[in-house]
């Protein structure tokens, strides 16, 4: 069963007609195609990819489960869809409410002359739950960011500078057969190495923890990995805080299998950093889900309402961050089983002191 064939068969919950899919990164779960533009329209029997010129030809050839049509000339994508509503008969249409414009449903409304359903939902269930294949994608992309990690550890020095290391991380990523990059390489040395998302910047790479967080882009699925490193000599504070990130991540691992509640998997870790005395420097979530998109929908962290599915594919990255002076986060990524989870992430977990 293609994705395709797995909407067809979830479409009836939404009571809609048919379902209309714009979003790029949506569209490339469906079709496994990727391109800038593009409208797919499902129905429960049939479905119509429509494309421009500039895809057409290799649309036709990667799509199946489909009707890949051409953009006719003069035409715009909401006209050819509004002839394919009307030759179908489709009276409601499910539409991607979180990514789709208040100013595009508007004219859907008026054009269109259906009932319009929000069914983003249904895109997100299919979404978080991983096929076997899909996972294994997303092992050979972390993979490669290993394979990087690991070229990439010899040349690391203080003569060097943050922004220089995250250009030899995309330079390799890319050497190395990436796509592209998951994202923008995480590199933060010294003090900057408090800030969870902070930017490389021009300043030589600093004595004490640097923070490595990047991820390989193949076929649409990204990995994400984080490791924290040493520069010099570790400080007993330093390795305590190392050591109490690398238990809470443990915990929150341990706490991981299908069906339990987000909350109480963050709370396993928590707890761990809390009891330590850091509790007020962990200021972000476990665990995000990744796939097509490197921060999906579904969450482990003390807001968190989600229910964590066997299938699904999330982070597990706690931290500590003491403002001006140091940080550290160490992340993964677990594939949920009925009865636990399994780590993809292969790197080694001992602080590497350079």
């Amino acid at each position: 069963m293609n994705n395709i064939q797995k909407i067809q068969k979830a479409l009836p919950e939404y009571e809609a007609d048919a379902i209309l899919i714009k979003d790029p990164t949506n569209r490339l779960y469906a079709t496994g195609f990727s391109s800038s533009a593009g409208a797919l329209l499902i129905t429960a029997e049939n479905a119509w990819f429509v494309i421009d010129s500039r895809y057409f030809e290799a649309a036709q050839k990667q799509i199946s489960g489909a009707q890949v049509q051409q953009l006719e000339k003069g035409s715009k994508y909401d006209d050819q869809v509004d002839r394919l509503i009307k030759e179908n008969s489709i009276n409601s249409i499910g539409f991607e409410e979180t990514t789709l414009t208040y100013s595009s449903y508007q004219a859907w409304s008026e054009k269109f002359g259906v009932r319009l359903v929000p069914a983003q939902k249904l895109i997100n269930n299919l979404r978080n739950i991983k096929s076997r294949l899909e996972v294994d994608k997303m092992i050979k992309a972390q993979r490669l960011a290993e394979k990087v990690f690991d070229e990439i550890l010899p040349i690391i020095s203080t003569d060097m500078t943050e922004k220089e290391l995250s250009a030899e991380i995309v330079y390799r990523m890319l050497k190395n057969g990436a796509d592209e990059t998951a994202f923008l390489p995480i590199v933060v040395s010294g003090a900057n190495s408090s800030r969870p998302h902070g930017v490389p910047g021009d300043d030589k790479i600093a004595e004490g923890f640097i923070t490595l967080d990047f991820g390989a882009c193949l076929d649409g699925w990204r990995s994400d990995m984080t490791r924290t490193l040493c520069i010099g000599k570790p400080t007993d504070e330093m390795v305590n805080v190392y050591d109490t990130v690398l238990k809470a991540q443990l915990s929150g691992i341990a706490a991981v299998f299908g069906g339990v509640r987000g909350v109480d998997v963050d709370a396993a870790a928590r707890n761990v950093i809390e009891e330590a005395g850091y509790g007020e420097f962990f200021g972000h979530g476990f665990s995000h889900s990744i796939g097509l998109d490197v921060h999906e929908t579904l969450s482990a962290s003390p807001l968190s309402e989600d229910i964590l599915p066997a299938g699904a594919m999330i982070s597990a990255e706690p931290g500590i961050y003491l403002p001006g002076r140091f940080g550290v986060r160490i992340e993964d990524v677990l594939y949920i089983t009925d009865d636990g989870s399994e780590n993809i992430t292969s790197i080694s977990k001992t602080l590497t002191v350079l």
